[in-house]
């Protein structure tokens, strides 16, 4: 930050030097990731990572379009959006509960939810892989759906909840006057003003469900039903990994998470500085 000195602001050159530092430690190894795509796999091994190749191929990105890349995407952007519209969908409704019902049974809820955030996936996944055989639903897209919304959801309450408690009470109280019920409290006012929240847990959690690899592991065996992470493993050789392959696959699926970021960082940044003013 910039210190005022004589009317003057004078910079901050040692922070906004650590920040350079910072940005250069983070681009690096994304720099590395989409140059070693444009190579071929010879190439790789050969010449200086850091160094753009001097005759740049496109074979990895070809290799990943023709192994059902487009399937996968498609397999994981089915997952993701379904994940996260019902996660937010269940989440908010449950947040304007605990925020707006006092009673003891709302406030136990909230407590389950708090609960889930001490239980890891890995711990379940056995029970969890019990039942979704039993259901009939293992080797399908639903299979990693159920999952990822419930251990997403603790998180996601928690953030909500944080969010809609700092919403005015008079706010309330003047839909209340105006004979609004519930339904179009929710969605005429605690909707439109936990926006930055909704986006920020809603990025958070698309990210999380777009990068899962554990439930598609083991709830998930057919090529039809496999997602990003689970399909890397068709890049695997019979003399090891193709790893220009390997990292164009990383690059074009982290394209949608990207762009996701883009069209919502307003709104991110307004929900992750939330509360810093008060």
């Amino acid at each position: 930050m910039a210190k005022i000195l004589g009317g003057r602001r004078r910079p901050n050159i040692i922070g906004g030097l650590f920040g350079w530092i910072w940005l250069v430690i983070i681009l690096t190894p994304i720099y590395y990731m989409v140059l070693a795509s444009l190579r071929t796999q010879g190439d790789y091994y050969k010449d200086n990572p850091l160094v753009p190749p001097l005759k740049p191929s496109m074979r990895a990105y070809r290799l990943v379009f023709e192994n059902d890349f487009g399937r996968y995407l498609l397999n994981s952007a089915i997952v993701t959006l379904g994940a996260v519209a019902i996660l937010l969908i269940v989440t908010l409704m449950a947040s304007y509960v605990i925020v707006r019902n006092r009673g003891q049974v709302a406030q136990r809820l909230f407590r389950v939810f708090l609960l889930g955030l001490a239980i890891p996936a890995q711990a379940t996944i056995v029970p969890l892989y019990y039942m979704i055989t039993k259901m009939g639903l293992y080797d399908t897209l639903i299979a990693l759906v159920l999952p990822s919304v419930g251990f997403g959801i603790p998180i996601t309450v928690l953030i909500l909840v944080n969010f809609v408690r700092d919403i005015p009470g008079e706010l309330f109280e003047s839909m209340t006057i105006d004979g609004a019920g519930n339904w179009r409290t929710l969605w005429n006012l605690v909707l439109p003003l936990s926006k930055p929240a909704v986006v920020t847990v809603g990025i958070y959690d698309a990210l999380q469900v777009w990068n899962g690899f554990l439930f598609p592991l083991v709830l998930t065996g057919k090529p039809e039903v496999r997602v990003l992470p689970y399909s890397l493993f068709t890049y695997q050789g019979e003399h090891g990994a193709d790893t220009p392959a390997i990292l164009a696959a990383v690059v074009l699926s982290a394209l949608p998470i990207l762009a996701a970021y883009i069209i919502g960082r307003r709104q991110l940044v307004a929900g992750l500085t939330a509360g810093f003013g008060k």
